[in-house]
């Protein structure tokens, strides 16, 4: 018995030591494990799932070492690529909801199948443009018309959790009618005729998207059409082409990867033809012309949306044998994509010009193409946070 309880103290006291420094052991095979995994892993340049281009190997030199920024490009670069990167995003994101922390990366998971970006706090920049936009309307002899899109959230407030940041819309809105109509501009507010289309079951935005739907941009083109004095397309002109499996912006930054699909609308008009209709695409020097406002090769990629009118360019312009006649520009977010085969049933030329592509003086511009009428409409989240704008003069 002795003898045996001594062989029995003398083996417990011989695996002590392996025991102690299992986890040791374990957290070093993980580590070397995935660093093994993140070399051998395949390097995609472009996810599918957020819509976005991966950061790439940071070029090794001296100096990029010496100032940190080869450390920084890694960092980006480590994350970018780490193995199974969107299923733990996927994970993170899903972990946040269960211990109440909604909306922990920008994006609140709504009711309905919505997610609906957390709201633009910072006014600063939203105050500063659009006073740059009043300063333009003062500079031009064009009549010139201001729309901001609410923001989903102000909006579609009945789907928003429990617990959740306020949205301003109210009080942005209205400090901008007051600057812009003040320079003689035109402002279309939007909200009541919003809250009562959405109130009525009109879906105005995406659900996995910040844009308006087309049904969204055809409300609001009614709304503007009575600031700019002439009378919308009918409903009854078009034939809504239906589009399943568009997922958008606010599914690709959330990671809420469980979220159904929307459904993309194109509104068509069967009397615009390649006989009547031309787009023209301007980069710089370049041009490239075509003869729909629809490019549905786009709806067999990842990113949908720029179905409308191929999506973001330096300038488009439409142009309509059919429409009555006039001419309209349009300096705009992407927001307008959808909204411009409306007006071109209007306008037998509607130019658009993105400040974000387009550095050229929209003010000489206006004087070269004489336009009847400037549209200026953008997001009221994307004109918060745009750095573009100032090139308005």
């Amino acid at each position: 018995m002795k003898y045996a309880a001594k062989h029995s103290a003398k083996h417990m006291e011989s695996s002590k030591p392996v025991c102690r420094h299992l986890p040791s052991f374990v957290f070093i095979l993980f580590i070397f494990g995935f660093a093994i995994w993140f070399l051998i892993n395949p390097k995609a340049d472009y996810s599918s799932s957020e819509k976005r281009y991966l950061q790439k190997f940071p070029t090794v030199s001296v100096n990029s070492v010496l100032d940190g920024k080869f450390g920084t490009d890694f960092e980006k670069y480590f994350a970018d690529h780490f193995p199974m990167r969107t299923q733990w995003v996927g994970a993170n994101a899903y972990f946040n909801l269960s211990v109440g922390n909604n909306g922990a990366d920008g994006v609140y998971n709504c009711k309905n199948g919505y997610l609906i970006n957390k709201p633009i706090l910072d006014t600063d920049t939203l105050e500063s443009n659009v006073q740059t936009i009043a300063d333009f309307a003062k500079s031009v002899d064009v009549p010139v018309t201001v729309t901001l899109v609410p923001s989903t959230g102000y909006i579609a407030n009945d789907v928003l959790p429990a617990v959740h940041d306020t949205y301003t819309d109210d009080e942005k809105i209205e400090n901008a009618q007051k600057v812009l109509t003040e320079s003689g501009a035109d402002f279309v507010d939007l909200r009541s005729t919003f809250k009562n289309a959405y109130a009525n079951g009109t879906q105005l935005y995406y659900r996995t998207d910040h844009h308006w739907t087309t049904a969204g941009a055809y409300t609001g083109y009614t709304e503007i059409c009575k600031s700019l004095g002439i009378t919308p397309a009918d409903k009854s002109l078009f034939t809504v082409e239906k589009y399943n499996d568009f997922y958008g912006t606010t599914y690709s930054t959330s990671g809420f990867w469980l979220t159904q699909p929307d459904t993309i609308e194109i509104w068509n008009n069967k009397n615009n033809t390649e006989k009547n209709i031309s787009v023209e695409i301007i980069e710089g020097d370049e041009k490239q012309d075509y003869h729909s406002m629809y490019f549905y090769n786009h709806l067999e990629e990842d990113d949908k949306y720029p179905v409308f009118i191929d999506g973001n360019h330096a300038m488009t312009r439409i142009k309509n044998k059919n429409a009555n006649g006039g001419k309209i520009l349009l300096v705009k977010d992407s927001f307008s994509h959808c909204l411009a085969p409306f007006l071109a049933e209007n306008y037998s030329e509607v130019i658009l010009v993105d400040m974000r592509y387009y550095k050229n003086s929209i003010s000489e511009l206006a004087q070269q193409e004489k336009p009847d009428n400037i549209l200026v409409l953008y997001g009221i989240d994307n004109l918060a946070t745009d750095t573009d704008i100032a090139w308005l003069s």
